[in-house]
């Protein structure tokens, strides 16, 4: 086993780097969570994860992971039988049709080749001809963490807006959320899926549901069970800033802290670091002569980069590599991508030190694995972030 000195490089998509702050805010005695202070605790960040999804409706916190939030989502919305509309846009969004499954509900999954954002067309062909409104939900991945493609909740909407369909549009945003450009209520957002181990700069353990008024009333309707994911018990409690059952207490004050560093930065100035990293590392690899998992340039995420490695070589071989002699875990190909792809993550509490660092030792692991590449990739990055090179921005989403 070979001693590393100084820190880990953990540049995987997620769980991704706990600022000292967050950590140090954990650092405190157990609280009741029954008792008056808890209760101010309870307020500041109830309120505070509303700005973050950009809402004023009730945002949930569960203590679970993102797949926990997935599960309130449907059970809460849905009854078994109910028709919804999803689209294959990588590993995640397989999962996430795995789960609707288990429930009973008829899926209508359209298909990609899992490198591009989900396909815009087949959902307003499929909402058109859903004139009996049987499509009780579209529910899209909005950062495909798998494969690095975004697809854009606004352009859904608009879909959904322009065929007059009521079908509810849920969407998670586990990795997108606090990384990518996000409007909950601007953008019509029915249900908003997320995680903290993401853009939230948290350990794994909490869960988020940001839902609308129409999400509520048709919370009303389903028929699917719940007890611990019922959204009406947990608002009916939070109103007086606790919870119905225990709750993470030490990740709240966690998720206190990481609301005022987002908030010291300004969410848009997060959301522009995030593109600005993506497009240097974007440069990177086209300097490398990689090709990225997307292929869609309109697709790209900011929070990550899947590249895949040439033919007749083995991306989880190269990952090997960089682990063993530079101490850098770089995120594995999943499911149709697993082996030929690597992904390497730039998301939440990141700079531009951080990112030159974990591509110097992708170029070096490069070399060393013996994958074929042209060498050059660390000096396009810096030009972009150096600005000699204009940085590609996502569009602007929220201009409807």
């Amino acid at each position: 086993m070979t001693l590393h000195t100084g820190r880990h490089f953990l540049q995987i998509p997620g769980p991704t780097n706990v600022p000292d702050r967050v950590l140090r805010a954990m650092d405190m005695p157990t609280l009741d969570h029954r008792g008056p202070e808890f209760a101010v605790l309870g307020h500041a960040v109830l309120s505070g994860v509303q700005r973050i999804f950009r809402t004023k409706q009730p945002v949930i916190i569960y203590p679970s992971s993102g797949t926990g939030a997935w599960e309130a989502a449907i059970v809460n919305t849905l009854s078994p039988g109910d028709k919804v509309l999803m689209a294959e846009t990588g590993q995640f969004a397989m999962l996430w049709l795995g789960i609707a499954d288990k429930f009973k509900l008829d899926v209508d999954m359209l298909s990609t080749d899992w490198r591009r954002g989900a396909p815009l067309d087949q959902i307003e062909a499929r909402l058109k001809a859903d004139r009996d409104h049987t499509i009780k939900a579209v529910m899209v991945v909005h950062n495909e963490t798998s494969t690095s493609c975004v697809t854009h909740p606004l352009e859904v909407r608009k879909i959904l807006d322009r065929t007059k369909h009521p079908a509810l549009l849920v969407v998670d945003t586990i990795s997108g959320l606090a990384s990518l450009e996000y409007e909950h209520d601007a953008w019509g957002i029915d249900v908003s899926i997320a995680g903290s181990q993401k853009g939230m700069m948290l350990p794994p353990g909490l869960g988020f549901n940001a839902v609308s008024e129409k999400a509520l009333a048709a919370s009303k309707a389903s028929t699917s069970m719940r007890s611990y994911w019922d959204w009406h018990e947990m608002i009916a409690i939070n109103k007086q800033g606790t919870f119905p059952y225990t709750p993470a207490t030490n990740l709240l004050y966690a998720l206190k802290e990481a609301i005022t560093m987002l908030e010291e930065e300004g969410l848009e100035n997060v959301w522009a670091r995030h593109r600005r990293h993506g497009a240097a590392t974007r440069a990177a690899a086209k300097a490398w002569d990689l090709d990225l998992v997307c292929q869609d340039p309109h697709a790209y995420s900011p929070a990550l980069t899947a590249i895949m490695v040439p033919d007749g070589h083995d991306a989880d071989a190269f990952r090997k590599v960089v682990l063993e002699n530079f101490d850098m875990s770089l995120g594995t190909g999943l499911g149709k991508i697993k082996g030929k792809a690597f992904r390497i993550g730039h998301l939440g509490h990141f700079n531009d030190l951080m990112l030159m660092g974990t591509l110097a030792g992708v170029e070096m692991g490069l070399d060393l694995a013996k994958v074929p590449h042209r060498a050059g990739g660390v000096m396009a990055a810096m030009d972009v972030l150096k600005g000699r090179e204009e940085v590609l921005k996502m569009p602007k989403a929220a201009v409807a």
